[in-house]
């Protein structure tokens, strides 16, 4: 077995789960097990992006427009608490860890709290998205 993935719906997955790991044909020691919190749905991403934008279009930052994507890393390292190194060319900066991809939907719901307060604090009206389920 090179590899597997189950995501757990009920008692049937975590028997499957269960017998894999007994079985010493199939699953040699040395294999790596790994359970994660559920990562974020697609309607937290939709509606990061939504707000992303609105942000984008209403908020000036130090005397400059920043996209969507420049938002996003911006208040996913204020979350984070990112660490920042020293990039290969002089003068630039890397910012750490900004994925948000593999966000749980605990930590997706962290960033748009903080999307929200951000916005609110600098006047951004944000509108309502309707989300499709």
């Amino acid at each position: 077995m090179p590899r597997a993935v189950v995501q757990i719906k009920g008692q049937a997955d975590r028997n499957l789960i269960a017998r894999w790991a007994m079985d010493a044909q199939n699953v040699p020691a040395g294999t790596t097990v790994e359970f994660r919190a559920p990562r974020r749905s697609l309607d937290q991403n939709a509606l990061m992006w939504s707000l992303l934008g609105q942000i984008s279009k209403a908020v000036d930052w130090y005397g400059q427009k920043l996209s969507s994507e420049d938002w996003k890393d911006v208040l996913t390292a204020s979350l984070r608490r990112t660490r920042v190194v020293p990039g290969i060319d002089a003068g630039t900066f890397v910012p750490l860890g900004m994925r948000t991809s593999q966000m749980t939907k605990e930590e997706i719901s962290d960033l748009l709290e903080l999307i929200y307060a951000f916005g609110a604090e600098r006047g951004v009206k944000f509108r309502e998205l309707e989300l499709v389920s």
